[in-house]
């Protein structure tokens, strides 16, 4: 389904991104059971990490990962602050959509940067790619984004859909009507297969909670 560009393997040779697609799901705005997972997560953040300060959060593996590479463009891995804000702060997960909270609740859990698109808004090849820095696509925002060179992306025939820096596209973004969905998770150098992995298996396992009779057609770490 996806195809890793050989600029991609130079630059991230120990990289390991993951993909899942699944098919049949359905995307309503809530769900009860979903929501009873989403508390325990919440929960689950809050005793490991509740007594933590922001020194203590960066020294964590995934995050020290991706921190390393969002300091080469002057950044902060966001989901740091995302982390803080439920473990330590008390926040809730926010309420969006149902697919949409799946990857979210499994994202702070894990740490793991994910995008999410529709995947029959997807044209297929689909690349996983480093930019060579000034590409542009629409952001999921509606804001025009232009890439950072030496950023990793995935594009399909249409152009780029996802960057690290500035997220999914608006084009292939998940809808209220998504049937078929994609997640995609970024992964810098410093974290293992079974950690990816494991992520995807939670997205799936979140999903199927509001949809049960949805089809996994791939779950893969590259």
């Amino acid at each position: 389904m996806i195809r890793v560009s050989e600029n991609f393997r130079s630059a991230f040779p120990r990289a390991r991104p993951g993909f899942l697609a699944m098919t049949g799901v359905t995307n309503p705005p809530t769900h009860p059971q979903l929501e009873v997972r989403k508390s325990e997560v919440e929960q689950e953040l809050r005793r490991r990490y509740g007594g933590f300060d922001r020194a203590q959060l960066k020294q964590l593996p995934a995050i020290q990962a991706y921190d390393a590479h969002y300091r080469k463009f002057d950044k902060s891995y966001h989901v740091l602050a995302q982390v803080e804000s439920v473990a330590v702060r008390g926040k809730p997960i926010p309420s969006v959509a149902a697919l949409v909270e799946a990857m979210f609740m499994a994202e702070l859990g894990n740490m793991l940067l994910t995008a999410g698109h529709d995947l029959f808004s997807l044209e297929e090849p689909l690349t996983l790619g480093v930019a060579a820095g000034g590409e542009t696509y629409l952001g999921i925002r509606g804001r025009q984004e232009i890439c950072k060179s030496g950023d990793m992306t995935i594009a399909d025939k249409e152009g780029i859909v996802s960057s690290v820096l500035f997220g999914p596209d608006a084009r292939t973004r998940i809808t209220p009507l998504t049937t078929s969905v994609l997640f995609a998770v970024y992964v810098p150098e410093g974290l293992g297969e079974e950690l990816v992995g494991a992520h995807l298996r939670d997205i799936e396992s979140y999903v199927r909670l509001v949809s049960p009779e949805a089809k996994t057609q791939a779950l893969e770490v590259l």
